[in-house]
């Protein structure tokens, strides 16, 4: 049996792993849109790994310690920010799935800020130039995600959908678990 300081000192052990756990913050889109790509997320990604939304990744891997910091700067940087229109621009192979290019000199811009915000805990991923895009499958037979992007290519237009603010994300080796919702608010 456990005695009472053991029982603590696991419990902070806890807790500095729930801190740590990495964080991602992704574009938060209007509801149509989302349901529209959560929709095609569902019928095309893989069952078994399909366990998170449809998203536009800004970093992939903040430090989770530093919640507090990253925390204020969103909420800072969205209420300087008014909700912007995002143009879906085309599709891109992965390979093992398909995308939508996402193109937004807004979105460029904020991210930008934010990464020189957060400069000292940009991972190798996240220092890479930014290509925002949105994945409806991947992690598929390649034969099917060709199928895929030529039936998806033959009824494309590009189109624009509204950002409406960001949302934050822990990751924890599996689904995300939700860590902040940071509207545009000008």
């Amino acid at each position: 049996m456990c005695s009472e300081p053991k029982r603590t000192e696991h419990a902070l052990d806890c807790a500095r792993r729930v801190e740590a756990a990495p964080l991602i913050p992704t574009l938060a889109l209007e509801p149509a849109a989302q349901a529209r790509f959560d929709q095609l997320r569902a019928q095309h990604f893989p069952p078994e790994r399909n366990q998170v939304p449809a998203h536009v990744t800004l970093f992939h891997a903040l430090p989770g310690t530093e919640r507090a910091a990253i925390t204020a700067d969103l909420a800072r940087c969205c209420a300087d920010t008014a909700p912007f229109a995002i143009q879906i621009a085309g599709l891109r192979s992965l390979g093992r799935g398909v995308a939508y290019v996402v193109e937004s000199a807004e979105l460029a811009r904020l991210r930008g800020a934010l990464a020189r915000t957060w400069a000292p805990w940009l991972g190798a991923q996240d220092r890479q130039g930014y290509r925002p895009h949105l994945t409806v499958q991947n992690k598929a037979d390649p034969a099917s995600a060709r199928a895929l992007l030529a039936a998806l290519q033959a009824e494309f237009s590009p189109f624009e959908v509204e950002a409406t603010g960001l949302l934050l994300w822990h990751y924890r080796s599996g689904p995300w678990e939700a860590a902040g919702l940071f509207a545009f608010g000008k």
